[in-house]
């Protein structure tokens, strides 16, 4: 997935969602999520010291290949803590004018959740550069094929109750790529390299067909 912003890459396809109850927790995830070979790492707001965590590893230069960003994104202070921090992106469930507008400004990348044409016709006018398409397993890809047809030329992200069997379909239906947290980190820390090798070969394997 390209995005405007010559410094966040985002062609591996997978950003990995970190939503956890404790600051340790989401450190030891991340740690292992990176270790595992991704490269986007997205922290939210509903975790513990979240800033503290993306000022963490965005400072990290052992890994420079990583790309942290800010999560569940809801208000404008949000926004600017998480630049202060060293985010490089922003992404929210939902489409919010004060968001997208601050994280422009802010000179980050704008990934807001959308779930209708109106959603989506509303997160272009306010400058999103991306589009996460949210609750996804909820709507379908057949859904995300009728919303996409007016709307050619963005970049889908799709968020929600992704499977690895049904990357293909989604692939197929224009996603370029997939925010995974549970399908990644519920079978815990020692399970996270068999499942980021496994999303990512049937993600390799999507696109080549």
């Amino acid at each position: 997935m390209a995005s405007n912003n010559s410094d966040v890459s985002f062609d591996s396809g997978l950003v990995a969602i970190i939503r956890k109850k404790s600051a340790d927790e989401a450190r030891s995830a991340a740690s292992a999520l990176i270790a595992a070979g991704v490269d986007v790492i997205e922290f939210t707001t509903t975790t513990p010291a979240v800033f503290d965590l993306i000022e963490e590893f965005s400072s990290d230069t052992s890994n420079k290949r990583v790309h942290v960003g800010l999560g569940t994104a809801m208000t404008r202070s949000h926004v600017l803590s998480g630049k202060d921090a060293g985010a490089k992106f922003v992404i929210s469930p939902h489409v919010s004018q004060e968001v997208i507008e601050a994280t422009k400004q802010a000179g980050l990348i704008s990934i807001p959740g959308v779930a209708s044409p109106t959603e989506v016709a509303d997160a272009l006018r306010f400058g999103a550069d991306m589009l996460k398409f949210f609750p996804a397993s909820s709507l379908g890809p057949n859904y995300l094929k009728s919303v996409r047809d007016p709307f050619p030329g963005n970049i889908w992200l799709a968020t929600g109750g992704i499977s690895i069997d049904t990357i293909e379909e989604w692939v197929l239906a224009g996603v370029s790529g997939f925010g995974l947290g549970s399908p990644l980190l519920s079978g815990g820390l020692t399970e996270i390299p068999t499942r980021v090798a496994e999303f990512k070969k049937a993600l390799a394997n999507a696109k080549a067909k």
